[in-house]
């Protein structure tokens, strides 16, 4: 059979992923002296991981050239989710957050309200459900730079300790949810792989 094939986002997580295989005794050594290859055999060859992008994960996961991905909640929110979230890994952690100037009140006056962030989507629909209406604007690199040129009123991103935002003269004004790593499966994948991708969920979950 061919092996089971999972997608990882590299670095951090990717990192966290291979501790967690080892830890229910498969062989990562290939993984951990990878070179520049990108697919990479895992155990006995029963799995093989594929190192990549967050956003590609899912994308890899959906249109099934990969049957399990490792992948932040933050991509799996703003990305959509056309396949099965199957286990909260627990590394990885961090928040959503709204920030904005220390000492300003964010949600004073009456005008539409300007978001930057590189997360859009989880911007938008988080002050839908607040049944407020405002302008979203991406940013790719720094977005902690937007309220800061008084391009934006506030900003959504991912807080892990506050430090950034501390020097930067910004503060949270809300934590929006909770973030850590996600094992997600493609769906056709969980029908005709169900007991080897429940056996591998199973044991991570015992591990980690």
């Amino acid at each position: 059979m061919k092996p089971l094939r999972i997608a990882l986002t590299k670095g951090r997580l990717e990192k966290d992923t291979i501790e967690a295989l080892e830890k229910i005794g498969l062989d990562c050594s290939a993984v951990r002296a990878k070179g520049r290859k990108l697919i990479l055999p895992v155990g006995n060859g029963e799995i093989e991981v594929v190192l990549s992008k967050a956003a590609d994960v899912i994308t890899y996961v959906e249109n099934g050239v990969c049957d399990l991905g490792v992948v932040g909640k933050d991509t799996i929110m703003e990305n959509g989710s056309h396949f099965f979230e199957i286990l909260n890994l627990g590394f990885g952690r961090c928040n959503f957050a709204l920030a904005g100037k220390k000492g300003v009140d964010f949600y004073e006056g009456f005008g539409t309200k300007t978001i930057a962030s590189k997360y859009p989507n989880v911007a938008r629909k988080y002050f839908e459900s607040r049944g407020m209406d405002i302008r979203v604007i991406k940013i790719e690199g720094s977005v902690e730079l937007a309220p800061l040129l008084g391009l934006s009123d506030g900003i959504v991103d991912i807080v892990e300790t506050g430090t950034t935002l501390k020097e930067n003269g910004l503060e949270v004004k809300e934590y929006i949810s909770e973030i850590s790593a996600r094992l997600i499966a493609n769906s056709a994948s969980l029908k005709l792989r169900k007991k080897e991708i429940e056996d591998l969920a199973e044991k991570l979950e015992k591990v980690l």
